[in-house]
């Protein structure tokens, strides 16, 4: 058995699914939970939710694209419980899932801007906990990234760039940070997340999205393998395919 984990875990992007999945995995090795998202109003029921499951969590609602906020949130988490031992990066990719990306053969440069405004924050996020990681020679930098980073999959236009770029900061940095006893690693994810608000928003609309609804993900089995991964270490990356053969 592992020895039980005390340093804090950062969930930035914690909403039902994987988010609050990786919330409780890491919760039950004995992290005190950060939530932080947009969406503070949902923190309340999911803080609920932890603390009948025994996990000490608080809420920190923050829109990580505002650099300045995300850094002084993540100074605030510091002086909770102490230094960050775990960042997880997952916050959905997009502000309006009605709103379709256009085909990579009609991408503009403004959509691959709009599409990068969620990979800055991680960029911002590690630079706030990194240099304490590298001190203490401990420390896991996880990311949510997805399947178009790997597998080309033309209608998701400029999100594939994005989640390429994610994909590839993740794992420069654990062969960057490998010597100073930091472990960075990307979960490359495939499908619909289980009980995610995407989850809901497609199996709502089943004229628009068809069969999409069954090509699903269950977030406790990836929130399970991530921490499998930590500690193991001996691969910087996981994918889960649910949407190609």
């Amino acid at each position: 058995m592992s020895e039980r984990a005390t340093g804090t875990a950062v969930i930035l992007g914690a909403g039902p699914g994987l988010g609050m999945s990786m919330a409780h995995r890491l919760g039950r090795e004995g992290h005190p939970i950060a939530l932080v998202s947009r969406t503070g109003s949902r923190h309340a029921a999911y803080l609920a939710e932890l603390a009948d499951a025994g996990v000490t969590a608080a809420s920190f609602p923050t829109d990580v694209r505002d650099a300045a906020r995300l850094r002084s949130t993540l100074t605030a988490i510091a002086a909770w419980q102490g230094p960050v031992d775990v960042l997880y990066y997952g916050p959905g990719a997009v502000d309006d899932p009605n709103a379709l990306p256009r085909p990579i053969t009609e991408t503009s440069g403004a959509d691959v801007s709009e599409a990068m405004r969620f990979v800055y924050p991680a960029v911002e996020a590690v630079q706030a906990v990194l240099p304490g990681m590298r001190g203490r020679r401990s420390g896991t930098l996880l990311f949510a990234g997805g399947l178009s980073s790997v597998i080309p999959l033309p209608p998701l236009g400029a999100h594939a760039l994005s989640s390429a770029a994610l994909r590839n900061y993740a794992i420069t940095l654990n062969a960057a940070l490998a010597p100073d006893g930091v472990y960075a690693a990307t979960l490359t994810i495939g499908g619909v997340v289980e009980r995610g608000d995407i989850h809901r928003h497609i199996t709502a609309h089943p004229d628009r999205y068809g069969n999409l609804a069954a090509q699903t993900l269950n977030p406790d089995v990836i929130a399970d393998e991530a921490w499998s991964m930590t500690l193991k270490r001996n691969r910087a990356e996981t994918i889960f395919n649910a949407l190609t053969t």
